[in-house]
């Protein structure tokens, strides 16, 4: 849990729920601090948290099940306000007295909210109100000192509240957009009833952390694997601040980059920012290691394990560079990533439970022990919006800034099935063209990524007279908040033609382009 005290807290206990991301979301979106911990959280610990109100998440169990996860009661007399939130409702009525049981009618979609008099959550909104609903059970008796604070047709405790001991409970989900005005009962239980300051911001995040990395690091030096990417542009900008010359940025070619990425990296960092920049050209390396392998995972463990190996090696030569040219003393302790609050979330599991592994995270986890490094990650406490308005704050162009998201373990995700020189040449030209086509329509920024996979399945076509039997690209655009959810983009068919066509008659090959219309989850937003 974060050791953040500077600002006002609350704290979400994670039941499980597919909205548990959405809710910190919004809390931040009042300027508010907000942290994600597992629903086992102790009572002690929560009390040490300085926390100024506690949300329960919703979830998929039934509270009244043997092997369902339970809140510690003892949370319950902390007189920290408490909102639970659907299954966090029924966690509320579980433990203090009332009865959950399993409802005959599932609520799911679409409700109208009846709104009593005088609660403190729903102060200034109104009677009535369109709310979503997603639960099976329902709460079919009060526990003692609770009132009804709203109804609805099916239930007649939507939320329930005891202002005494500041515990409240909503059977729907105000953090969703089909609750519209669920932002404000959140802006209510936030302000007016947690009396939580509006003191999270940019500005103060990075002096924040500024002094905590200054606090972590000393004098020692820093090093960072820069991608080219946001997150690890940012991280470079902010320890840049914070500790000047102390950081040295290593970018490591893998030979499994964006056109012309190298390129772009060493002018905006070293000739621009006038960061300490080495560059090592891996590319073979890491291209003769992934001969013959088709499997995602162990495409992802052999890149991930050879970055640290080529990163131990570019840091011992450094340290041989430093001493050569008689600057002795502090040694290369720390590695700095850009790992992001939703790589955080995604990788514990929850209540401390093997969670099923969707794909391994670059950048959390899994380090190797023989890597000598302690972490820096400045950014870890961050959504993806969140980086990007830091990265503004610090100066970094908007090219960079608002460049979309790309895998840690770069094109060979994107390339189904075995990685080669020849495949990678392909994909390129063909990435790059998706990605000229959507700037040119202006339409790159307004989606969260556009990329083009190259998949493993030839087809018969026809080139001219000739008869041909080559490769598939499929194109992949999505639109999402964080990466959490993501939704296939609606692009203009016009614009889906000439990518087509200028991909099958520049790029040699291709003979086929397919347009994947999966949203996510089920599907995830890369193909691997």
């Amino acid at each position: 849990m974060s050791t953040t005290t500077a600002h006002s807290k609350i704290l979400i206990l994670d039941f499980g729920s597919q909205y548990t991301q959405v809710i910190a979301r919004r809390i931040r979106e009042c300027q508010v601090y907000s942290e994600v911990v597992p629903f086992s959280i102790t009572a002690a610990r929560v009390a040490e948290a300085n926390a100024k109100g506690i949300v329960l998440s919703g979830g998929p169990a039934s509270v009244y099940e043997e092997r369902a996860p339970q809140i510690d009661p003892a949370i319950f007399a902390l007189g920290i306000p408490v909102l639970g939130i659907c299954y966090g409702m029924q966690q509320i009525a579980h433990h203090l007295g009332g009865k959950v049981e399993f409802s005959a009618r599932r609520e799911y979609g679409a409700s109208m909210l009846h709104v009593a008099d005088g609660s403190s959550l729903f102060h200034g909104i109104g009677e009535q109100l369109d709310i979503w609903n997603s639960h099976a059970d329902k709460l079919t008796e009060l526990p003692p000192g609770f009132r009804t604070a709203a109804y609805t047709e099916n239930s007649p405790f939507a939320a329930i509240e005891d202002p005494d001991r500041k515990l409240y409970g909503l059977q729907f989900h105000p953090e969703v957009a089909h609750t519209p005005r669920g932002r404000e009962i959140i802006q209510n239980f936030v302000y007016q009833i947690c009396h939580c300051g509006m003191d999270w911001t940019m500005g103060s995040f990075i002096d924040e952390a500024c002094e905590q990395v200054r606090r972590q690091v000393g004098e020692e030096k820093v090093v960072l694997g820069l991608s080219g990417g946001v997150d690890s542009s940012v991280v470079a900008a902010l320890l840049h601040k914070a500790i000047g010359d102390q950081l040295t940025c290593i970018f490591v070619n893998n030979g499994l980059l964006r056109a012309r990425e190298e390129e772009i990296v060493q002018r905006v960092f070293g000739e621009n920012f006038h960061i300490k920049l080495k560059y090592v050209d891996a590319s073979e390396r890491f291209l003769s290691k992934l001969k013959g392998v088709t499997d995602p995972e162990q495409k992802r463990k052999i890149i991930g394990n050879e970055f640290i190996d080529v990163f131990q090696h570019a840091t011992e030569e450094l340290l041989a560079e430093d001493q050569a040219n008689g600057a002795h003393g502090h040694s290369y302790r720390f590695l700095a990533q850009g790992t992001l609050y939703p790589d955080v979330i995604e990788s514990v599991a929850i209540g401390g439970n093997p969670a099923h592994v969707i794909k391994s995270h670059h950048n959390v986890g899994g380090l190797p022990e023989k890597m000598h490094f302690e972490l820096v990650e400045p950014v870890r406490q961050l959504f993806k919006d969140e980086v990007r308005q830091a990265g503004l704050q610090l100066g970094l162009p908007k090219e960079i800034v608002h460049r979309q998201p790309f895998p840690g373990p770069g094109l060979a995700v994107r390339i189904l099935g075995e990685v080669t020189p020849e495949y990678l040449h392909i994909l390129r030209e063909a990435d790059t063209i998706v990605t000229s086509e959507m700037e040119a329509s202006d339409w790159y920024y307004r989606v969260w990524q556009s990329f083009a996979v190259l998949l493993p399945i030839r087809s018969v076509g026809v080139m001219g007279d000739q008869r041909t039997y080559e490769n598939t690209i499929a194109i992949r655009i999505v639109e999402s908040q964080d990466g959490m959810t993501a939704d296939w983009v609606r692009l203009p068919y016009e614009l889906l033609a000439r990518i087509s066509s200028r991909i099958i008659n520049e790029v040699k090959g291709v003979n086929r382009v397919c347009y994947d219309i999966s949203s996510k989850p089920p599907s995830t937003i890369e193909w691997e």
